[in-house]
């Protein structure tokens, strides 16, 4: 078998996919994309494709380790997104040939269920309020929320306060069996991070999100040193090397990105250095059908895992949404906040084609917001 063809496709809202075709007809899908940045993602993947077109797709491994070091500069979100789509693509195309769920042949499921969580965003304790009862309403256990709009390098004592208020709401309306996550978003200093963490233990979220921005990484041992909240990072982490410092610091939660961590190949060698240092997986994934679809086979065959994002009713999702380019949308039913596992081949979804196709006509050219502080200053988004 060989690899006759790669086509990718700018669909919106914001994602990138990618189409892996065969000489016998069996085609993998995957999804490489950095969220802002797509068109230059398809140009790396164009760059890729021209490595992998001839080659013997089930080669997976060996096509990883050229991928990501057959040139001389490595690493990064632009290369390691595409390979990931590309990698989830193999992978998906692995598993139709030999009939599989690409969590078999990753040595089997763990677990029957994966738990999902949905995303709550609003800005005043009473909109987050209705939120939540929607999404328990649902059937989901867990809730995921930003802490705050630009918040100032040392957070004033209305901005904690109101972090805080917005968190406590969450808890009021949880109660006390259900969790809320609060991501932090990398918008606060460590001095503003350890200061608000403070303020939020007693509401016991199930972790703090980039509590720092990456490139403050050699911070985060002092924050784990000085909270009990426990701390997750890694959407802006590409690989297993960035991501060893910051097992090292302690965080409680690794969170790489199935389609900007190098795909399914690095994120569950991810997840086994992870288990050494007593962490947890949970993937990130405000994105589309596909790599939500290769995070749950990682996640059915991971023993560390915690817990799944999905983009079910993001605000990202104006102009299509995590079902649009489905022929089936029964993988992606949640009950009682759960996903089932089930044993279709492959990734386990079916795209359509013809949507997807449509879609790609018209593309995308979405941007993340600039925001500015009230003196005029960059503000972290």
């Amino acid at each position: 078998m060989k690899i006759t063809r790669i086509e990718t496709f700018l669909v919106p809202p914001r994602w990138l996919f990618c189409r892996v075709e065969t000489d016998e007809g069996v085609v993998g899908w995957g999804e490489p994309v950095v969220e802002g940045r797509a068109e230059v993602v398809r140009a790396a993947v164009d760059v890729l494709a021209e490595y992998l077109v001839g080659q013997d797709p089930l080669r997976i491994q060996d096509h990883w380790q050229v991928l990501t070091k057959g040139g001389f500069y490595r690493g990064g979100p632009v290369l390691s997104s595409a390979v990931a789509g590309l990698d989830q693509a193999l992978w998906d195309i692995a598993g139709k040939v030999y009939g599989a769920p690409v969590h078999a042949l990753l040595g089997g499921p763990v677990r029957d269920r994966v738990r999902v969580y949905a995303w709550v965003g609003g800005d005043e304790p009473a909109e987050l309020t209705e939120q939540i009862a929607a999404q328990v309403e649902a059937g989901f256990t867990a809730v995921k929320m930003n802490a705050a709009g630009a918040t100032s390098p040392v957070p004033t004592a209305a901005e904690t306060a109101a972090v805080v208020a917005r968190v406590a709401a969450a808890r009021e309306a949880l109660g006390p069996d259900r969790d809320v996550a609060v991501d932090f978003h990398g918008r606060f200093t460590a001095a503003g991070a350890r200061r608000v963490l403070a303020e939020l233990a007693p509401l016991h979220p199930l972790f703090v999100e980039e509590p720092v921005v990456p490139e403050h990484g050699h911070l985060l041992a002092g924050l784990v040193a000085a909270s009990s909240v426990p701390l997750a990072t890694g959407e802006r982490l590409y690989g297993r090397a960035e991501f060893l410092p910051a097992l090292a610091a302690g965080i409680a939660v690794a969170q790489p990105d199935l389609s900007h961590a190098g795909g399914i190949s690095e994120v569950h060698r991810i997840a086994s250095l992870a288990e050494t240092y007593g962490a947890q997986l949970a993937p990130h994934c405000p994105l589309g059908p596909i790599a939500l679809a290769a995070s749950l086979q990682v996640a059915f065959a991971t023993p560390n895992f915690l817990i799944q994002e999905q983009s079910r009713g993001i605000h990202y999702n104006k102009d299509a949404d995590l079902l649009s380019y489905l022929v089936d949308t029964e993988p992606f039913r949640f009950v009682d906040g759960h996903a089932s596992r089930r044993d279709a081949p492959g990734l386990g979804i079916t795209i359509d084609e013809t949507a997807v196709r449509a879609a790609d006509r018209n593309g995308h050219a979405w941007r993340n917001p600039v925001w500015r502080h009230p003196d005029g200053s960059f503000a972290e988004w």
